[in-house]
């Protein structure tokens, strides 16, 4: 290499570890001169972290570094963000490949990677970041997203306070990547339920490149290239484009979309039917009581996660819409709505074997009535806060 290369970086995440090591071992026996770099988080919820590093000659680095402040994203910072660093100067090696521990979400982490910290110099001068790769296994990620196991039952949490699901951790990963490499189909042939498992990651993300494991197309699409502002607005449920209504080898996506507000008792009082009633669900929603306030729905495995994402850019004077990016003020102007504004209901659902007309009936059911609609915002804000458990009290 010389001195104006720059090291490329490929981040491997998957939650499934047969399918994330083969990944991991084709990029390296694909490539000239190249480092793994894993950390083992299987201590982190006392407080260690195991670094390793390894080329063709196998293991030659091993360490055991504090999990500071208990955050996972820390530990890349402060020790495998050096690390690359050192190994781009030394320039003995052609690629780097960043194994992902199997819980780790790898948004934060290729965020930390980009951001670079405080090392002292940009990273951006001497690493590229060429790919992030998703490794999954399709025969069982139906069976992934369908039950709540916590990453912690499985040892596969990234911390003492890691309470996500495992389901949440695999949709999170595989909608976040850019590649999805999946490994070639069984003895058994190209089964429905192989099928099924592809149609379900096609749906979850629709713009990612599937490669097939051992076909020799992963070196080629994990070094394509990776934009991380792309990504980061990808998965920003302010700015995030929904899956399309598909139906493919038993899987379907359905999209709800409506403009009137949601009655915050009504829908809560739906979840436990809502929720369970697909493999993986988000989107953007309003409540009545909330009008000013937009909500990401994200749910996968029978566990939904409510969040703010700040106000709606109808509820703002129009002087504060410069303190928005662009991408957020283009796409409010494009679905502009004449009473409403840039308030919507935008949710999508995708299972196998959903029930989309039952869905679309019970959360059309949770919209204001035309009586309820009439009384306006004043008495919306009145309806009972059913949603205070999730969220932060209405003031």
């Amino acid at each position: 290499m010389s001195e104006d290369t720059k090291l490329p970086v490929v981040v491997v995440t998957g939650l499934h570890e047969e399918e994330r090591r083969r990944a991991v071992e084709e990029l390296r026996a694909g490539c000239v001169d190249v480092v793994v770099l894993h950390h083992d988080l299987r201590d982190a919820p006392s407080g260690t972290v195991h670094r390793e590093l390894r080329d063709s000659g196998a293991v030659f680095d091993r360490a055991e570094v504090p999990l500071t402040n208990g955050c996972p994203c820390c530990a890349l910072r402060e020790d495998l963000l050096p690390q690359l660093l050192r190994i781009a100067e030394e320039q003995q090696y052609g690629l780097a490949v960043v194994e992902l521990w199997g819980g780790s979400d790898p948004h934060p982490a290729v965020e930390a990677l980009a951001d670079g910290g405080a090392v002292g110099r940009c990273v951006h001068e001497v690493l590229e970041l060429a790919g992030v790769v998703c490794a999954v296994d399709p025969l069982a990620l139906i069976g992934e997203l369908s039950v709540p196991d916590g990453l912690a039952e499985h040892g596969l949490h990234t911390c003492a306070d890691d309470v996500r699901t495992r389901a949440e951790a695999l949709a999170h990963q595989i909608e976040y990547a850019t590649v999805l490499a999946v490994p070639p189909a069984g003895p058994d042939g190209d089964t429905p339920e192989r099928r099924a498992g592809l149609a379900m990651l096609r749906q979850l993300h629709p713009t990612a490149r599937p490669v097939r494991l051992g076909g020799g197309a992963l070196v080629r699409a994990a070094l394509g290239g990776f934009d991380v502002a792309a990504a980061r607005d990808r998965v920003n449920p302010a700015l995030a484009l929904l899956p399309q209504e598909q139906d493919e080898a038993g899987v379907a996506t359905l999209v709800w979309e409506r403009r009137r507000p949601l009655h915050p008792e009504r829908l809560h009082a739906a979840l436990d039917l809502l929720v369970p009633a697909a493999q993986r669900s988000r989107g953007r929603f309003w409540l009545a009581n909330r009008p000013d306030l937009m909500l990401a729905w994200d749910a996968a495995g029978a566990n939904l996660t409510v969040e703010e994402c700040g106000p709606w850019l109808a509820s703002l004077p129009d002087a504060v819409w410069e303190l928005y990016p662009p991408e957020r003020r283009a796409a409010a102007a494009l679905d502009w709505h004449p009473l409403n504004g840039d308030r919507v209901q935008q949710l999508s659902f995708t299972a196998e074997g959903l029930d989309a007309d039952g869905i679309v009936e019970l959360l059309d059911s949770c919209l204001l009535t035309e009586a309820e609609l009439m009384t306006g915002e004043r008495g919306w804000k009145a309806l009972p806060d059913a949603f205070g458990g999730l969220l932060e009290p209405v003031s």
